[in-house]
């Protein structure tokens, strides 16, 4: 696809028989009922879609996506799957019947998932007077006056799908509010919601979606979740066009290799290797429709996100009541796992009788195990209206001395590599977060208590008797990152000394330099400042003046405590830190595949360091070798 094209997802909304796919087929061509059944019966079962190709008033390229939903109250269910993924709506009131339940659903349905734009089509409007008509619209503008429709002054347009009355008029307001809708969930990793999936004659398993975020192309290795069962997209079509690359808002469908079709099923999601997966205990903030029953403590509810459905058991945080109306936080622990991340909506219905109760947003996809009640709660009222930069810096500091691996914090926000750099930078540059070797970002408050914690322990023992590493450590119960970090720091600073696997709190006479210390940090800044292109050890031990038994030994004590990593069973050694770096370089080139020669241009290393750094990325789980190539993980 041209990513110049600009693409837009554009729900129906409203009740039985009030003429969506009517509308849909006059606006584009495309008749929405696939099924035969839904043919015969003369109503809309399952999801249907169509398209309409436009150019907007700045000249930009539009592609207007429609999901055309059932309007049947036996049928919310498949509706909730095909709204949970749109921009915008557009909401089809018939003017012979006027307003019904179902039109007063889905609105509902539409703003709790967040939809904020759209417009309404009054149809029929060839089959009653003109009065009446004045008298719809006046009806119709009382209803939404307090909906975010009203709210956006959505225009409001009279329409015939059999004559063709006002049909120019609502293209024209669709391009115009298509043309002015952002882009959704940008900064977000690939996520594909799967709302079918089939067999096709020639080419095999096939799946379709609306791409929420991210982008895709042909030949890219994706992750169905929950499972993890990876697949290769083979071929790719958006509104029956063949295409290499989807931008987010595209509806598109997959020809997918490695995975069979009795394998897929509509509320699976598609994500990038390694990042995203599905989880089953959520946080979340709870609105309940005025009207609705009161949501107890344990009760058993339906919970519907973007195509998925599951049953879920609610746990409120404080066991009263929530009453209709009413805002609460709690958490839904799911029956069957779902791709969510923080920000995403949902909509919650009563299993029986089946009605919308509710909806809300997702505050934490992983809350921390085994964290006390009110300890999540206060966290959890603390981030609720917080900004995106500071619930970054509260998810760090909730891992306390632990710290937090960038990894882990994109897989936890669903924020991409870019994005969240772009919202660091700030608490990074000011000090408020750190960034320590192998990508673990903590807290300075958090460091500073782990270094006066260690001082604490050392100094508390007997005679300045040394203590092992392994020993402080697990009494601290501080992170190795965080631990082998903050004793480098001590000791560089002179506040701790070591002597092999014990370390001793710093004596008086710290001014004085000890000879072994002082050779250990001349052997780690020669590799550090080295980068990846690290010294032979026989020629710095003669530049140090050490004898080599003297410097095996030194060598032996930096690779146990983890300054410096040898390479497999080659005779290079390079400092933790520029592999960190590299780590981090790589991890921009995900789900793509980098062969020796793109990688040294990448680090400017010969062959020599080459092979050995790549066999290296490949234990450390980075990259996976794929014949001459590396795929990125």
């Amino acid at each position: 696809m041209d990513k110049s094209i600009k693409s837009v997802v554009v729900g129906t909304a409203g009740h039985i028989d009030h003429g969506k796919t009517a509308l849909i087929r006059a606006l584009t061509g495309i008749d929405c009922d696939r099924l035969s059944e839904e043919k015969r019966r003369g109503i809309t079962i399952d999801l249907g879609y169509a398209s309409l190709d436009a150019i907007a008033h700045d000249h930009t390229p539009l592609r207007i996506g429609f999901v055309d939903v059932p309007g049947h109250k036996h049928f919310i269910r498949n509706m909730l799957a095909g709204a949970g993924c749109v921009d915008a709506v557009l909401l089809v009131i018939s003017a012979e019947e006027g307003i019904k339940p179902q039109t007063e659903e889905h609105l509902a349905i539409c703003s709790l998932l967040g939809v904020r734009r759209g417009l309404v089509a009054v149809t029929k409007v060839d089959a009653v007077t003109p009065e009446r008509v004045e008298a719809i619209l006046s009806e119709i503008r009382s209803f939404l006056q307090d909906s975010f429709l009203g709210q956006s002054l959505a225009a409001i347009v009279p329409v015939s799908a059999w004559r063709g009355d006002g049909l120019e008029n609502l293209r024209r307001e669709l391009i115009h509010f298509a043309a002015d809708t952002a882009p959704s969930n940008p900064g977000h990793l690939l996520r594909l919601p799967l709302d079918r999936a089939f067999m096709m004659k020639g080419f095999g398993t096939v799946v379709t979606g609306t791409l929420l975020s991210g982008s895709l192309q042909t030949g890219q290795s994706l992750a169905l979740e929950p499972g993890g069962r990876i697949a290769r997209v083979r071929g790719m079509q958006i509104h029956n066009r063949p295409e290499e690359h989807a931008a987010a808002g595209c509806r598109i469908a997959l020809n997918l290799s490695g995975i069979e079709v009795a394998e897929l099923s509509r509320g699976q999601t598609l994500v990038e290797l390694q990042t995203l997966s599905a989880v089953a205990i959520i946080d979340v903030e709870v609105t309940l429709l005025p009207g609705c029953p009161a949501l107890k403590h344990r009760s058993r509810i339906h919970l519907h996100a973007f195509t998925s459905d599951t049953l879920a058991t609610v746990s409120l945080y404080h066991y009263n009541v929530v009453e209709p109306g009413e805002r609460r936080l709690m958490r839904l622990k799911l029956s069957r796992p779902v791709v969510l991340v923080p920000g995403d909506r949902f909509v919650l219905r009563q299993a029986s009788p089946a009605v919308t109760i509710g909806g809300g947003r997702v505050l934490d996809a992983h809350p921390v195990p085994n964290l006390r009640k009110a300890k999540s709660l206060a966290w959890l009222e603390t981030l609720q209206d917080s900004s995106l930069e500071q619930q970054l810096f509260l998810r760090v500091a909730r891992r306390v001395t632990s710290g937090l691996k960038e990894r882990d914090l994109i897989t936890e926000t669903g924020l991409t590599q870019e994005a969240l750099q772009r919202l660091m930078e700030p608490l990074l540059q000011g000090g408020r977060l750190l960034r320590i070797p192998d990508e673990v970002l903590v807290t300075r408050e958090h460091l500073d208590s782990a270094a006066e914690s260690i001082t604490r322990h050392l100094i508390a023992e007997p005679n300045h008797a040394g203590l092992k590493r392994s020993e402080i450590k697990s009494q601290l119960n501080l992170s190795m990152e965080v631990f082998d970090f903050v004793v480098d720091e001590l000791a560089r600073k002179r506040k701790l000394s070591m002597r092999g696997e014990l370390i001793y709190a710093s004596r008086g006479d710290s001014s004085i330099p000890d000879p072994e210390e002082k050779s250990l940090s001349a052997i780690a800044n020669a590799f550090q400042s080295a980068g990846l292109t690290t010294p032979l050890v026989a020629e710095l031990a003669a530049h140090l003046n050490l004898a080599d038994a003297e410097m095996r030994r030194l060598m032996t004590l930096l690779l146990r405590d983890k300054v410096l990593v040898r390479m497999g069973n080659h005779e290079i050694y390079i400092h933790r830190e520029p592999l960190a770096t590299l780590r981090f370089q790589m991890s921009k080139f995900r789900g793509q595949t980098i062969d020796v020669g793109s990688f040294k241009q990448l680090t400017g290393v010969s062959r020599k360091y080459a092979i050995p750094l790549l066999e290296y990325l490949d234990r450390e789980r980075v990259t996976r070798k794929a014949g001459d190539q590396r795929l990125v993980l």
